[in-house]
């Protein structure tokens, strides 16, 4: 709505208007979710090569970088569609303004992901001899093969900051009293660890019980303490008459009801005891079967407490 125009400036006023409906939708819940994915599987699979020789799990240099680089380009793809104007990304690099959490995030975001494709192209040629014998510049990578441990505690320190920095946006939108960043920041690396046990439980078929037992572990503790912010949150966010006015959308029946338990019992509460039960006996079927539920519930979770505080008025 035009105000007044200044002939002389050409400059147009225009009047605010509160955009109606949600703004953030389908595409930024499928963003966090594949980079909570993408930076998951560095974290999980960093505690996995601690804990275990490489031998018991004879894939994860390779495999797990290529979950990362596939999900991190999930999560950069749509980051970029969400733009409405793709050229913006290029004054985030050229112009950047250093006191902008966005600005940050892209570029530590693009450079990890650079990291994890310097590992995947290291693992995956370390992997597949073939490969690497028919590989023009194999031997340029191969060269820089020793590198791989060099480089992987780079790649697992970026990885904390690239999955909680989303959370530091979400609490500086304003008048979104339900996003409060230390919440938004432990939902955050919850939401990573259960991502990443889950994806890399899906590829761990042919490694030790130990190994297994270790990711049935973390996903245990992944989903135990996700469920319990989400609680917290649920039944104590009484301090802030419009976090108690977005809750009502779950709470008793509400538009998002259904969809906000379906995610708390798929994701966190049937993952949890499912994963208790194979630490003590190794089902592969069923720990992959416990995988897709909490990565499924997982995603539900996220696109709940990503639209229900859109949903009311501001005005």
């Amino acid at each position: 709505m035009v105000e007044n125009t200044i002939h002389a400036t050409q400059a147009v006023v225009t009047l605010d208007v509160a955009l109606p409906g949600i703004i953030w939708g389908w595409m930024i819940t499928l963003n966090m979710w594949a980079k909570s994915v993408g930076t998951g599987v560095i974290l999980v699979g960093a505690f996995l090569l601690y804990r275990h020789k490489k031998d018991e799990m004879p894939n994860i240099r390779w495999v797990m970088p290529l979950i990362s680089f596939i999900f991190l380009n999930i999560f950069l793809l749509f980051t970029l569609v969400d733009l409405h104007q793709p050229y913006r990304m290029i004054n985030i690099f050229l112009h950047p303004h250093w006191t902008s959490a966005i600005t940050v995030g892209a570029w530590m975001a693009s450079l990890f992901t650079g990291l994890v494709t310097l590992l995947m192209l290291i693992g995956g040629l370390d992997a597949f001899p073939d490969v690497r014998r028919h590989c023009p510049f194999a031997k340029k990578i191969r060269s820089i093969s020793p590198f791989y441990e060099k480089v992987f505690p780079f790649v697992v320190f970026l990885a904390i900051p690239v999955t909680l920095y989303t959370a530091i946006i979400m609490a500086e939108s304003s008048a979104r009293e339900l996003w409060q960043a230390p919440a938004e920041v432990m939902q955050m690396m919850w939401a990573a660890l259960l991502a990443g046990s889950a994806a890399l439980i899906l590829v761990s078929k042919n490694w030790s019980q130990e190994a297994r037992r270790d990711l049935a572990m973390v996903l245990a503790i992944a989903t135990f303490f996700s469920f319990l912010m989400y609680m917290g949150e649920y039944f104590f966010s009484f301090k802030s008459a419009e976090a108690e006015a977005t809750l009502a959308y779950v709470h008793a029946g509400g538009e998002y009801n259904a969809e906000f338990w379906f995610g708390m019992i798929l994701g966190f509460v049937i993952p949890f005891f499912l994963a208790l039960s194979n630490m003590k006996s190794d089902n592969k079927t069923l720990l992959r079967f416990t995988a897709i539920l909490a990565l499924v519930g997982l995603y539900m979770a996220k696109d709940v407490w990503l639209k229900i505080p859109q949903m009311l008025p501001l005005s």
